[in-house]
């Protein structure tokens, strides 16, 4: 937070705020969006006096190299629609903090639009691919053919013991 105490609130009447959550393998596909940032459609609908939000995720974003650092041959779900909740109950606020450290309050979070994949064949696929790689355990034992042989003779005394032993020694 500003060390100034300073706030610009000159946003504090917009009340059109939009909370957005995404699955994280959304936003990780997002991030490596190129050119112009395309990364979707966004299709906003009414339907019966209920809003219906839905979002396609480009074609050439949807197939997912890797996972975690591990390369992966899987492509994500395309299709996902919003899940609408309003925040009744709750304020939430947007802050914004600029580069000279000061605070602006952006606006007021009114509706809380979650993002849900569709539960596709992708989808699966991609899950279980998560699932297995995540419990995949780091390291691994493996059985030896035969004894390693490795020759340590004893030795009586050690560098370290000689040093500290002459130093002890009155001249």
């Amino acid at each position: 937070m500003s060390e100034k105490g300073e706030l610009d609130l000159t946003g504090a009447k917009q009340n059109t705020g939009m909370w957005w959550k995404v699955p994280k393998y959304l936003s990780q596909q997002w991030s490596k969006a190129t050119g112009r940032g395309e990364v979707g459609k966004l299709r906003i609908a009414k339907n019966q006096g209920r809003t219906e939000v839905s979002f396609t995720l480009n074609e050439e974003l949807a197939s997912i190299s890797d996972i975690g650092g591990k390369p992966a041959s899987v492509s994500a779900p395309r299709e996902h629609p919003f899940l609408l909740q309003n925040v009744g109950g709750q304020t939430l606020t947007v802050f914004t903090e600029s580069s000279t450290d000061k605070l602006s309050l952006e606006g007021i979070v009114v509706q809380r639009a979650e993002c849900r994949p569709a539960a596709s064949e992708n989808y699966m696929k991609l899950k279980r691919f998560q699932i297995e790689e995540s419990s995949k355990p780091v390291r691994l034992s493996q059985q030896l053919d035969k004894a390693v042989t490795t020759n340590y003779k004893p030795v009586a005394n050690h560098q370290y013991n000689l040093v500290i032993f002459h130093s002890f020694i009155p001249s």
